[in-house]
């Protein structure tokens, strides 16, 4: 997937602002929803474009409001994404896991977040 975006992006490297931003917003559009099929989750798209488009200054128009659940994941892939020449420390780690679950749990059960699974 990601050399496909890595073509995507190079090929229209020429192209206008507005057609990159266009191209950027759908690639991440799906990531979003491709990476949350795969732990089992279902993510509106609308939600997921308009969370994107939010935050990353977009005028896309008629933006819906997004849940928690997707804002989270929209800002744990930003910032993955944007920022891949970061080390993922333990910091950041812990900054998923709060985007992830902003409570400190899931259902009854308090998430120690940060730490890898055994």
């Amino acid at each position: 997937m990601r050399y496909r975006q890595g073509r995507l992006f190079g090929r229209i490297n020429g192209l206008g602002f507005q057609f990159r931003a266009e191209a950027v917003l759908h690639t991440l559009t799906e990531d979003v929803i491709r990476s949350s099929e795969i732990e089992g989750g279902k993510f509106e798209r609308d939600q997921v474009r308009s969370s994107i488009a939010r935050r990353l200054g977009l005028d896309i128009g008629g933006l819906t409001a997004a849940d928690r659940n997707v804002e989270g994941v929209v800002e744990i892939m930003l910032n993955a994404t944007q920022g891949y020449e970061k080390p993922l420390t333990a910091r950041r780690r812990i900054d998923w896991h709060a985007a992830l679950s902003p409570t400190g749990r899931t259902g009854m059960t308090k998430i120690k977040r940060g730490r890898l699974a055994r």
